[in-house]
């Protein structure tokens, strides 16, 4: 249920900042892409809504919004008892900036965790299944957790990079490189959302994700499953350190532009092309990150 919460939660800041008057149409389509999610939690969102009297729902026609949304989306949330997923996100990312900050053991139990960010226990079991999911942190044989130092360091991010930097360009020079038009299609429309406004309203989680989601497709097209396991490594272990760097969004318009004209690139089956100029958009990056390491040291 906690995910269909959290959508619930993202509708309600999605009708709330585009005006959306009473009597507004909400297909299930429209939102799965605007949110980027697929259409079946999108639906249960929905009916999750229309239980708490947000929407009404017409035979064969869908949903529509019954009343104004007018306090702050997190406000309604909250009183529509939806908030409880911001809870778990709350503390998983105050656990990733306490590692950061080296204020938080890289070796804890359950109890201290529950106790210092004040959660329950199906939260805490959210934000450890979360984080072990995402490799930082692992349950130690018969008690606690321990949390990975490889992710703790500015170094790493950097580290992280220039392994990226060896293999992303090569992987876009692939013998029988194909990357499908539709995946095209999805990861051109993805830029074109961030700079249409994107860069200053999404999340942290939805920014690294679309990054994620292009350097893993474009590597996924070479058809080379060594080069798409390693990618998929280093990017469950940089997220935690990708989101510190994540304060400062002024790179992020350049970035959308970069990933565009690859995209053309490799349209056009431009593959050197593309991969000298992936080669320029990471170098470029690893420098943007060398400048702002400030944000990274605790």
């Amino acid at each position: 249920m906690n995910h269909d919460r959290s959508i619930a939660t993202q509708i309600v800041a999605l009708i709330q900042s585009e005006g959306l008057p009473v009597g507004a149409h909400l297909p299930a389509q429209m939102l799965a892409d605007k949110l980027r999610v697929s259409r079946s939690p999108v639906n249960e969102a929905l009916a999750l809504l229309h239980e708490k009297g947000v929407l009404t729902r017409e035979k064969n026609r869908g949903f529509f919004l019954a009343r104004p949304v007018a306090a702050p989306a997190a406000e309604l949330a909250s009183r529509l008892g939806l908030a409880e997923p911001d809870v778990a996100t709350a503390a998983y990312f105050q656990i990733a900036e306490d590692l950061l900050q080296g204020t938080l053991d890289t070796q804890v139990s359950e109890q201290l965790l529950k106790a210092r960010y004040g959660l329950t226990t199906t939260q805490l079991n959210t934000v450890l299944k979360r984080i072990a999911q995402e490799g930082w942190a692992e349950r130690k044989p018969g008690y606690g957790w321990e949390f990975s130092s490889m992710l703790t360091t500015p170094d790493s991010l950097l580290q992280s990079y220039r392994l990226r930097l060896a293999l992303e360009p090569a992987a876009l020079l692939e013998p029988g490189y194909r990357l499908e038009p539709r995946t095209l299609q999805r990861l051109r429309a993805a830029e074109f959302h961030l700079l249409n406004g994107g860069i200053e309203t999404d999340t942290a989680d939805q920014l690294h994700d679309r990054g994620v989601r292009f350097h893993e497709s474009l590597v996924e097209a070479s058809g080379n499953p060594f080069f798409v396991d390693t990618i998929r490594r280093v990017n469950r272990v940089r997220r935690l350190l990708s989101y510190r760097s994540m304060r400062d969004r002024e790179r992020y318009p350049e970035h959308a532009k970069q990933h565009l004209h690859i995209l053309d690139l490799l349209e056009r089956e431009r593959n050197e092309e593309a991969s000298l100029a992936m080669r320029e958009h990471l170098e470029h990056t690893l420098t943007a990150l060398a400048q702002i390491s400030r944000l990274l040291e605790p």
